[in-house]
């Protein structure tokens, strides 16, 4: 994906692990919370290729909100191998993403930042940004001067959050009815779940103070 610019409250500022990091970098460093998509922030109905049927998971903009609020930046970073797959194009990507994002912003939430790995599971020469890679969180971190021994991961899979350990980051696992019973055990060994995404953030909240 070809991009340009610093990532922004905007669709059109979709990252991937493609292009090298350019232009200045903030020199701040502050915790965030790493989001990812499908699943936790909207409903994955699989290869969401549509914008009209994009639905918020109950209680997931509330809880964006209260991110939001508390001044802890809120990244999106999701596994989008449909458009590896030739399933959809970054084009519908972007589309479905404004729809999210405008959702959001109808209940007073917003996303500061999503970044996205395009690539299929199997694809060759294997890629680092495909999670539980590591590749687009510390491009996050660098572009947006965020700590990540202080942010935290949260999803609804096992490896949304299995990069926190190598990152030295906190995580929640969110899980849903599509969460494998291998993921929740992986997790249940490893780091907390949570019950929602609002549950999840009320935790995180309560460990910054805010």
């Amino acid at each position: 994906m070809s991009d340009s610019g610093t990532p922004a409250r905007s669709a059109v500022s979709l990252r991937t692990a493609d292009r090298a990091a350019g232009g200045s970098l903030s020199t701040a460093t502050r915790p965030a919370v790493f989001l990812d998509r499908d699943g936790t922030i909207i409903v994955d109905t699989g290869y969401v290729r549509d914008p009209d049927t994009v639905q918020l998971v109950s209680g997931a903009a509330g809880a964006i909100a209260r991110l939001n609020a508390a001044g802890l930046p809120v990244i999106i970073v999701s596994n989008q191998s449909g458009i590896g797959r030739g399933i959809l194009t970054e084009e519908m990507f972007a589309r479905v993403q404004a729809r999210v994002e405008s959702l959001l912003a109808q209940e007073g939430a917003h996303v500061d930042a999503t970044y996205i790995c395009p690539h299929a599971p199997d694809a060759e020469p294997p890629c680092e940004c495909r999670k539980p890679g590591t590749r687009l969180f510390t491009r996050a971190a660098e572009e947006h001067g965020i700590d990540l021994t202080r942010s935290w991961l949260v999803g609804d899979r096992y490896r949304d959050v299995a990069p926190a350990q190598a990152l030295g980051a906190r995580a929640l696992l969110v899980p849903t009815w599509q969460t494998p019973t291998d993921d929740m055990l992986r997790a249940a060994a490893t780091v907390r779940i949570a019950s929602s995404l609002a549950a999840a953030v009320e935790r995180i909240l309560a460990a910054h103070g805010a």
